[in-house]
């Protein structure tokens, strides 16, 4: 039984169920000029409050190796990429609230209620989000979609990468809350491969 937190700001109920850590294997399977990709990881992912209308994002993935024999421990892994971001309904700022960069509010801070939330509600019964990941290979990414109850749908906005990056055009995401896993399936567009299914997992919460 997961129990929600109940210091959390309005805007993140929508989100809610998100919240703790949660890990996992999943499979790789993805292929582009001639080579295919594939296999078996590890995935640990991480979404946190720290009090901010939003969710702190943290995933972690290491591919599972086969080279451990049967009967000699765990198999070897290998870091794949980890990223990092913010997760958030989509709302215009108001003058009540800090930024852009350190600059402070205009107004004073007015305490968002579930009320406001509601109304927030998009045609389709759900919430628009956003959510901006930053992976470490240079590759940073800004999600719009949806949540609606125990589903998220992602798609790509916009991507930059560094120069030095490799190749990475787009991308959609999909989550879902299922008999209290989190189901995840993750589709790239890739070192010239047009949108193609590429990775997906099944986690359970583990704190």
């Amino acid at each position: 039984m997961f129990d929600l937190p109940t210091d959390l700001p309005a805007d993140l109920g929508p989100l809610s169920w998100l919240i703790g850590v949660w890990e996992g294997t999943g499979v790789i399977d993805y292929e582009v000029g001639g080579h295919r990709f594939a296999g078996e990881f590890l995935h640990r992912v991480s979404f946190s409050h720290d009090g901010g209308a939003y969710l702190n994002y943290a995933a972690n993935a290491w591919l599972l190796e086969d080279s451990a024999a049967e009967g000699e421990g765990e198999p070897a892994r290998t870091a794949l990429v980890s990223e990092m971001g913010y997760w958030r309904l989509s709302r215009t700022a108001t003058d009540a609230e800090a930024g852009p960069g350190l600059l402070p509010p205009l107004e004073a801070p007015v305490a968002r209620t579930a009320d406001d939330v509601e109304e927030l509600r998009n045609a389709e019964g759900g919430f628009d989000i956003e959510a901006s990941i930053v992976h470490s290979d240079g590759v940073s990414e800004l999600y719009l979609g949806s949540i609606k109850g125990p589903r998220i749908d992602l798609a790509t906005d916009a991507v930059v990468r560094t120069a030095n990056a490799k190749v990475y055009a787009a991308a959609t995401r999909l989550y879902g809350l299922v008999d209290g896993h989190l189901l995840w399936a993750w589709d790239i567009a890739a070192l010239g491969r047009e949108l193609a299914s590429h990775a997906s997992a099944r986690l359970a919460r583990v704190d």
